[in-house]
């Protein structure tokens, strides 16, 4: 297989899963906010079911924040590993070659940060929500039992 076809094939199909991973994760905080937005605790019997609700798509943007900088460092092994190889293959060694596909490996870890910093964000503000609207219906059922 072809050396340029190969990191193509390890760039672009890095880069494009994590920024699959990034549009999922805002879009998920996004859906995430306005039905939190929306919710009653009044509609719920029990905290459980409340609970279940509000928690509902949070664990994928959790999944998104913990594993984009591992997708990331795959891709800059590949990346790295691509290199050595077409160095290896190319029997001269050219200094600018070298430093230019080592700098583009690094590109795959920088965006799979780029990715979990805002994600794990995403997941915290999330989880913060969740606490103040678990913490409501606890104060709604003290309020029913008073009565």
């Amino acid at each position: 297989m072809n050396i340029a076809l190969l990191k193509n094939i390890v760039d672009y199909g890095v880069i494009g899963l994590l920024a699959l991973m990034s549009f999922l994760a805002l879009w998920f905080w996004i859906e995430r906010l306005l039905f939190y937005r929306g919710v009653k605790v009044d509609d719920f019997e029990t905290k459980e079911e409340l609970e279940i609700a509000l928690t509902n798509n949070i664990n994928i943007i959790s999944t998104f924040g913990s594993n984009a900088p591992y997708i990331g460092l795959l891709g800059t092994v590949f990346g790295i590993i691509i290199t050595f190889y077409s160095m290896g293959q190319g029997g001269e060694l050219d200094a600018k070659m070298i430093m230019t596909s080592l700098a583009l490996a690094l590109k795959a870890t920088a965006m799979g940060l780029i990715v979990a910093i805002p994600s794990i964000v995403f997941y915290n503000h999330l989880a913060r929500k969740i606490e103040v609207v678990l913490a409501k219906w606890d104060i709604e059922q003290k309020k029913k039992n008073a009565n």
